[in-house]
């Protein structure tokens, strides 16, 4: 299940907003508060009262809905900053002329998930988005022969070589 916060019309424009929460996204919780509350960014406080937000909207559900919610397991599942709308504003220019100049909102959205498990057990320490991949090595080694057969044998230089008097 998910849990949610939204946050809109923030005056900061949406590609300053995603430099922050592409910092935190696939993170614990934990790990993605202190991260916002050391980050040296103008956003970073409104993000951090967003994903408090957002944690206490699941620790409300839990409680409320009777939802079995371990606090500790979530994390941040989706954070996204979208465009808002613009407000242009006039600056004065040179020669009596008048430059136009837009300024950029934003709406954020933070959602929260409970890390699932395998069979039951708790799931494995890593990171949110990395998948264990099987290793390939033997395909691999293949595809190498092959590029290093596919070669030309390098040519050798037939002229004189140039040196210099």
């Amino acid at each position: 299940m998910e849990f949610t916060a939204k946050l809109s019309y923030v005056r900061v424009s949406p590609q300053k907003a995603r430099l922050v929460l592409d910092l935190i996204k696939g993170r614990r919780v934990e790990e993605a508060l202190d991260t916002l509350q050391f980050t040296n960014k103008g956003i970073a406080p409104a993000l951090y009262k967003l994903l408090r937000s957002a944690l206490e909207n699941a620790n409300y559900l839990s409680a409320e809905k009777g939802l079995d919610v371990d606090i500790d397991r979530l994390y941040v599942k989706r954070a996204v900053a979208n465009d808002g709308p613009r407000m242009k504003r006039i600056r004065p220019a040179p020669m009596g002329r008048a430059y136009r100049y837009q300024r950029r909102i934003s709406h954020i959205e933070i959602a929260l998930a409970e890390k699932t498990s395998v069979n039951g057990k708790p799931a494995l320490a890593q990171k949110v988005g990395e998948e264990a991949a099987p290793k390939k090595a033997a395909k691999k080694k293949s595809v190498f022969k092959k590029a290093v057969a596919k070669k030309a044998p390098a040519k050798k230089f037939a002229g004189k070589k140039a040196t210099k008097k």
